[in-house]
């Protein structure tokens, strides 16, 4: 499977919309003339009034960023897993080639300061950043802080009056199966908003360290990165930040819990400081566990220890069992 952020290409799509739709008939095995009884039936949610709600918090990005040659259209082709960001058209990035590259993405206000939260690759390298509320007016915002670790940025608008701010939730009570919206640009569509569910939690795609995403099946496309999944409260539960190239109806958001902590540190520092003891480790595995006499598979295995730093000068070894950690 080829994971890709996403990137502003022009295609011709053809899309079947089915709109006022506020049931759907379960498959009984029966003909299609035969009348559907109430216990045949499931009712789905009416998402207008939500939309209506959210649409105001979520912001269209546009960026000029200057590309050079065997650059991102190279890496669009060499690196399958690669997190990337929008790419140039054809032609563009060519060997000896300086081009302007404009792209877009979104993102939403994250209070009434005019903060914004987006994704990394949206805002990276650029020249310049045009944000647009769903008013349709228009600033100019600067970068906070990037954290590229988890493909998260914070920008900022000024004299920005009357803008709405979207709340954040908590991700962790989301459950798979609850509904969840999705609101972006995709393809530069502004304020798309779609439907789906969300589709597992804990994903690990490959694409950083921090792997931990939530999987949904909202329709989300090229133009969406950064911006909100919402639950049915209108509260932020995940940044949209991945899909799979070959498949549909697969799409990865950033549990905005994760995010919370690294915007904040974004806010107050312009970047993200992290700690750091010095040793590799993985997880326990039964056959570990059994092989050092744990009767559980809580902890982690310490694979390596880096010299003169802090787990060595505290005494950690290799092999050692690592099961709680004091401070």
């Amino acid at each position: 499977m080829k994971f890709a952020t996403f990137q502003r290409r022009f295609a011709v799509l053809a899309v079947l919309a089915v709109l006022g739709v506020t049931r759907v008939i379960l498959p009984v095995g029966a003909q299609a003339s035969t009348p559907n009884t109430p216990s045949q039936q499931m009712l789905l949610p009416n998402f207008s009034a939500l939309a209506k709600q959210v649409q105001p918090g979520v912001v269209n990005i546009r960026t000029v960023k200057t590309i050079t040659g065997g650059g991102p259209v190279f890496r669009h082709f060499f690196g399958p897993f690669e997190r990337r960001g929008p790419q140039p058209p054809f032609g563009e990035g060519m060997p000896g080639n300086e081009q302007r590259q404009r792209s877009l993405g979104s993102g939403f206000i994250m209070d009434a300061d005019g903060f914004i939260i987006t994704n990394n690759h949206v805002v990276e390298d650029a020249d310049q950043i045009k944000v647009r509320l769903a008013d349709e007016r228009e600033f100019d915002a600067r970068i906070i802080g990037r954290d590229p670790k988890t493909d998260l940025a914070l920008i900022k608008i000024d004299g920005g009056k009357d803008i709405f701010a979207l709340r954040l939730g908590d991700s962790d009570r989301l459950e798979v199966g609850s509904w969840v919206l999705a609101v972006g640009s995709p393809f530069g569509l502004e304020q798309t908003v779609t439907a789906g569910i969300v589709s597992a939690k804990g994903r690990f795609i490959g694409a950083g360290p921090y792997d931990d995403f939530i999987q949904t099946d909202a329709s989300i496309n090229p133009g969406n990165s950064g911006g909100p999944l919402l639950n049915m409260d209108g509260e932020v539960v995940g940044i949209n930040t991945a899909i799979v190239a070959q498949g549909q109806g697969i799409g990865f958001a950033i549990p905005v819990n994760l995010a919370r902590d690294i915007v904040a540190q974004l806010k107050d520092h312009g970047s993200v400081i992290r700690g750091w003891i010095g040793v590799g480790i993985q997880d326990l595995t039964p056959e570990l566990a059994d092989y050092y006499g744990l009767k559980n598979l809580k902890g982690v295995l310490v694979t390596q220890v880096f010299p003169d730093n802090p787990a060595d000068k505290a005494g950690v070894k290799t092999k050692d069992v690592i099961v709680a950690v004091d401070g």
